[in-house]
């Protein structure tokens, strides 16, 4: 099932990215499950392009997630190769054959080594398929030159709209590009969503300093999201660097020089996780979940993942209903350090509950206002120590039952 009403957290539309030197885009349209709108796309970088990647830590992961992760040991990138309708996942030897023949076909395109080719799939689980159709129409694809709206568009399932955010910033002095898209709108816990990711920089870093910055840079953006809690067998985020913008050579993740820049992708792997939370399947409203107070950060993510994840917050949520007593519940689940009569709970900036009870003066009509729109906030204090973290979810409405319910039809 294809959704059919765009999310109302929607942006107003799809941002102008700058291009990326090294970087050419192709799509496809064949009709894979889609009809009448790009599902292949072809990434084509420079020779040389540098790579990073993190991937799904399912252990069911597909064919192309366990290809990329043996592709990545070689640093360089020739072209990320993607299609939508069909994720290819737990296929069997089918899978593995259905990466192998994207691979061989891109590589001999391109003249390049089969590991500089980095695969993708995203759709329905279990459906077996041969990638005749993708490689017979490598030519036409190669011919056809995309707009980042295009690519966007083409790695799309049950999204309601192309995700794109883009950051330009300084190393050394020289000027270097960002830009990015993803798709994702349910099964989506990013553990490393369903989701992907492909983002290009023209900065010159090398595969060792790029990997360690997008991991950083990971768990504070796609791995703090959540809209279901399921963690997809697809999950690929791709980082391309192809070194055109010509700065000085970087020495390592702590060079200061790379400061601004590793800001710069943070905040574009942010906001495009924000933009997946906000075409959330059936989603009406944003929530951010701030946990404070802490034993550490790990625990404070536990304890903001509980909440998030909780269908009874996000229903209440949904429904307009300030349920405080369901975000006490989550945290009590998790298994973090807490004790009642340390715990904080405030909703909209407003304490509900603290020391064990609600407090003496509470209105709920405040609360209630604030509930009733679109971007909420739950803030938790678990009086520990400073162990803290943010994750970011959406309500659980009857809408994502419906496109779950007929999502093969």
């Amino acid at each position: 099932m294809v959704a059919t009403s765009v999310s109302p957290l929607a942006p107003a539309a799809f941002p102008d990215l700058p291009a990326i030197d090294g970087v050419k885009l192709h799509t496809a349209t064949l009709g894979i499950r889609y009809k009448g709108r790009p599902d292949v796309l072809l990434a084509e970088l420079a020779p040389g392009t540098q790579v990073a990647g993190v991937f799904t830590t399912s252990t069911t992961a597909s064919a192309a997630v366990r290809w990329g992760r043996e592709a990545l040991k070689g640093g360089t990138a020739r072209a990320f190769f993607v299609n939508a309708g069909n994720s290819v996942a737990f296929t069997g030897k089918a899978g593995e054959k259905f990466v192998a023949d994207k691979v061989e076909t891109a590589s001999k395109a391109l003249g390049c080594a089969a590991s500089e080719i980095f695969t993708a799939s995203t759709g329905v689980i279990g459906e077996p398929t041969t990638a005749n159709r993708i490689t017979d129409a490598m030519g036409d694809l190669l011919a056809n030159d995309a707009s980042w709206l295009d690519a966007a568009k083409a790695i799309m399932t049950t999204d309601t709209f192309a995700k794109g955010a883009s950051a330009t910033t300084t190393i050394n002095g020289t000027k270097v590009s960002i830009s990015g898209f993803a798709k994702g709108s349910g099964m989506i816990e990013p553990n490393m969503a369903t989701m992907l990711g492909f983002i290009f920089t023209d900065a010159a870093i090398p595969h060792t300093v790029l990997q360690a910055i997008l991991a950083d840079c990971n768990n504070r953006s796609f791995n703090a999201i959540t809209v279901d809690s399921d963690t997809s067998t697809s999950d690929t985020v791709l980082l391309a660097a192809t070194g055109k913008a010509g700065n000085d050579a970087v020495s390592g993740i702590d060079d200061a020089a790379l400061v601004e820049f590793k800001t710069a992708l943070e905040d574009v792997l942010r906001d495009l996780a924000h933009q997946i939370v906000r075409d959330g399947e059936g989603a009406t409203k944003f929530i951010t979940v701030n946990v404070t107070g802490a034993v550490n950060e790990k625990e404070a993510k536990t304890a903001a993942k509980a909440i998030a994840n909780s269908p009874l917050v996000k229903t209440a949520i949904a429904g307009e209903d300030a349920n405080w007593g369901r975000i006490v519940m989550a945290v009590g689940k998790c298994g973090v350090t807490a004790d009642p009569d340390k715990l904080t709970v405030s909703i909209g900036g407003i304490t509900l509950a603290k020391n064990g009870e609600r407090v003496a003066d509470y209105d709920e009509g405040p609360v209630e206002a604030h509930i009733k729109g679109q971007y909420i906030d739950i803030d938790t204090d678990l009086g520990f120590g400073d162990g803290a973290a943010t994750v970011w979810t959406c309500d659980l409405t009857h809408g994502y039952i419906s496109i779950n319910a007929d999502y093969r039809s």
